[in-house]
């Protein structure tokens, strides 16, 4: 998943992406920096729902394609009839 930091990500990318993602990766696609990110995490106003694991935050993608409004379906890559 590595990628440019300064570029959001596609949503081709984001499609890609294994189930859960890191705190800060999910924080690009919103427009939220690393520091800003554990800031709203620690406080439970992050846009997402997240996932603590250890001392460490994950974000689930499908919950952050939700957020964005990019559907994940198999249907969405099929073309209209």
């Amino acid at each position: 998943m590595p990628r440019d930091a300064l570029r959001p990500p596609t949503i081709d990318e984001i499609r890609a992406w294994p189930a859960t993602v890191d705190l800060v990766t999910a924080a690009s696609t919103v427009g939220v920096r690393r520091t800003k990110a554990h800031e709203m995490a620690r406080s439970g106003t992050f846009p997402v729902r997240l996932l603590k694991i250890g001392n460490r935050y994950r974000v689930p993608t499908a919950d952050l394609c939700e957020y964005l409004g990019i559907r994940i379906d198999a249907d969405d890559a099929a073309p209209a009839a």
